[in-house]
């Protein structure tokens, strides 16, 4: 049996991107005879300026779209990050296994960091060390698969490295991570600028679809979107990325293949309306099971507390073997 761990950040709405690049895998990992654990990564969104009541809103909002989404409860163990201590207490030992450099090189802290630094706010050291802690979110629980979206790479390749280096000081720990990745859609692009992903932090929403948005909103941002110079619909990332992005996201929602997609338009109107059109009949059910839901939170708040136990049941003798092989005298 596999053991598949995976996280989101609450640090704005969940986007197509969202899932398109993890959840849906998320669901299909749920529908395995594996162990799965997903959890909303709340104490990631504290890494920049952030509104703590919005923080909690979305945390629950983003469980609720977990759940709503199709992840069963009685199949998989969902949470919230920090309802489970042993995250924070390996995060530190991690730290300890790090390096400043290879956090230093980090492309989202290089990229987020140029943005505070370019606005003259300062870069807060969570933001720094935060792929310590996604490191400790996955070594915690011996996870061997993480089903990330691509821009997640390189976080789990560090989580690998530091795996590795800690079993070879301190002796065999950890078990040593892969990420997964879907085929098509693994990073859907900005509908608006589709050479960067679409990012739920995003301040211009007009390229963005939320998991939440209304049918006619969904339908008026495809219609809008950027595509490229030239004519005809060709597939190619490089030279047409907006086209392509298109494509993918058809792709993505009808199982196709966007280069044989591509070969059935003449032009981007056309292509754009079977677009919207896939995307609103993939996000209904997600939004009508959301709302039903919402409507109680208090059932949401009970899965989430049952998840949260179950996890710090499997947390615990890990990080606590962690501590002793670091060389910490037990309590």
């Amino acid at each position: 049996m596999t053991r598949i761990f995976s996280g989101v950040k609450p640090t704005g709405h969940l986007t197509l991107g969202n899932y398109l690049g993890a959840v849906r895998q998320w669901v299909a990992a749920d529908q395995k005879p594996d162990e799965a654990l997903f959890c909303v990564v709340d104490l990631h969104a504290l890494t920049v300026e952030h509104d703590p009541a919005r923080v909690r809103r979305l945390s629950r909002q983003a469980a609720t779209l977990l759940l709503a989404a199709g992840l069963d409860p009685e199949r998989c163990t969902l949470f919230v990050q920090s309802h489970v201590d042993e995250h924070t207490r390996l995060s530190y030992l991690l730290e300890c296994t790090a390096s400043d450099g290879e956090l230093r090189r980090m492309i989202q802290y290089r990229e987020k960091a140029g943005r505070a630094q370019a606005a003259g706010d300062g870069v807060r050291l969570s933001l720094l060390t935060y792929p310590v802690l996604m490191a400790a979110d996955i070594l915690a629980y011996r996870s061997e698969e993480v089903p990330v979206g691509e821009d997640q790479r390189q976080h789990v390749e560090l989580t690998r490295d530091l795996a590795v280096r800690f079993n070879q000081r301190y002796g065999p720990t950890f078990t040593v991570p892969k990420a997964t990745h879907p085929a098509v859609a693994a990073r859907v692009m900005d509908l608006q600028d589709p050479r960067s992903k679409m990012g739920k932090s995003h301040e211009v929403s007009a390229g963005v679809v939320y998991l939440l948005d209304e049918p006619a909103a969904v339908t008026k941002k495809v219609m809008r979107a950027v595509t490229d110079t030239g004519s005809g619909v060709v597939y190619d990332r490089e030279a047409r990325p907006g086209v392509a992005n298109l494509l993918d996201i058809l792709a993505a929602c009808t199982g196709g293949d966007p280069v044989e997609l591509a070969a059935g338009y003449t032009g981007y109107g056309q292509l754009k309306r079977d677009v919207a059109e896939a995307v609103v009949e993939l996000l209904r059910p997600v939004r009508e099971r959301h709302a039903e839901l919402a409507a109680d939170p208090a059932a949401v708040d009970g899965v989430l507390r049952a998840g949260a136990e179950r996890a710090r049941g499997i947390a615990r003798p890990v990080v606590d073997g962690a501590y002793e092989a670091i060389g910490l005298l037990a309590p």
